[in-house]
């Protein structure tokens, strides 16, 4: 299977070319330093298309399909959409836009219709969309596709050309969510609420599980699944029976439903209960949270969706389109990590997520991402 090695930016959204290493193997290749900068001038004297042919930046487009929780999540749609439209920036001249779906339904009318536009690359954000993307690109194989968070095989189990995959380690980032929950809980309780229960939500989770016991095996871990991202009613309601076992600090991966969880704890804290939410994907301090006295967002575990469609919609502009390979963002590319907000994180909290960052680089401290890994795991603190 092909992969690709490719670099991130982790402060801002560099105009980058990424110069990468093409293997033959079974793993992800994860993110390295392979990288020269170019400015959108010289890109746009001279760019190639997968055809070997110069584009002007005008004749460019790069489009993407929400999942049902929507363009304006606070999440990972509403981060995608942040890189599209920075990549717009950058590029002027080029086209971007997105499509909004209501349903899970709409995942392959969509597609389709960026693929008719000619669209020269469609982004797929969730892999709640793997099945419809692989039909529209098989049925459009000169098209090209990235898919957010799953990889896209055939009946073969092998790469689709025309698709990029793009991953994260999200299980990396949450080790160090569940670090500062475990040091900031009074009750010794923390919960988490998922979306819809899969592998991915799975990594959150057991990475999270696994940065609490690293600190503190004592403290009691709760978990729910909404089996929805697009539901906050239900988010706040598991977030109300989580507070109210007394679990103080509440970690979501769960999108739009994660957004009630917010909501609870706003009620409890203007109510004068000392409780916490984390966040996921962006910086969600800087959007949610707010009560009367603060902010109750603790951190967040930031997931640079946008850094990934910006640098692979450059990439395509470049004619350097990754197709059939998976690009995986990590902690060591700064492609997953704890937030920038950090005024409610203490300062013992903060020495400690550097502690374990540097261990998890330098392989001291392998973070699971299966339930199976998970119990290897604990078995051996």
């Amino acid at each position: 299977m092909k992969k690709r090695s490719t670099v991130l930016l982790s402060s801002v959204l560099a105009a980058t070319t990424v110069l990468a290493a093409c293997g033959e193997n079974n793993e992800t290749t994860d993110v390295n330093e392979n990288a020269g900068n170019n400015n959108a001038e010289n890109n746009a004297e001279n760019n190639e298309n997968n055809d070997g042919e110069e584009a002007a930046e005008g004749d460019f487009s790069a489009k993407m399909v929400t999942d049902t929780g929507g363009v304006d999540d606070r999440s990972f749609n509403e981060s995608a959409w942040e890189g599209l439209t920075t990549f717009n920036e950058d590029y002027p001249e080029t086209e971007v836009d997105y499509i909004q779906s209501d349903d899970s339904a709409d995942y392959q009318p969509n597609l389709n219709q960026l693929a008719r536009e000619g669209t020269d690359i469609t982004f797929g954000i969730g892999f709640l969309m793997l099945d419809d993307i692989r039909t529209v690109a098989e049925q459009n194989p000169e098209q090209n596709f990235a898919l957010v968070d799953d990889e896209v095989l055939d009946g073969d189990d092998e790469p689709v050309d025309n698709v990029a995959n793009i991953l994260f380690a999200e299980h990396e980032g949450s080790f160090l969510t569940g670090v500062v929950a475990a040091m900031h809980t009074e009750t010794d309780h923390v919960g988490f609420i998922g979306g819809v229960e899969s592998p991915l939500i799975e990594k959150f989770r057991n990475g999270f599980e696994a940065g609490v016991n690293y600190v503190d095996e004592d403290i009691e871990i709760s978990s729910q699944y909404a089996q929805d991202f697009n539901d906050p009613n239900q988010g706040q309601q598991i977030a109300d029976s989580f507070y109210g076992n007394d679990a103080d600090i509440i970690y979501h991966a769960a999108g739009d439903t994660g957004n009630g969880l917010f909501t609870e704890a706003i009620d409890r804290r203007e109510g004068g209960e000392e409780v916490w939410a984390i966040g996921v994907d962006q910086d969600q301090a800087l959007t949610e949270g707010e009560y009367s006295d603060g902010n109750v967002i603790l951190t967040s575990m930031v997931k640079r969706v946008d850094q990934a469609v910006y640098e692979v919609a450059e990439m395509t502009m470049n004619g350097e389109f990754p197709g059939g390979e998976t690009l995986e963002f990590d902690l060591e590319d700064q492609g997953v990590g704890i937030a920038e907000t950090q005024d409610n994180v203490s300062d013992e909290a903060l020495e400690a997520v550097e502690e374990y960052e540097a261990e998890i680089l330098n392989g001291e401290i392998e973070v699971p991402q299966t339930e199976d890994e998970l119990e290897e795991f604990l078995a051996d603190l």
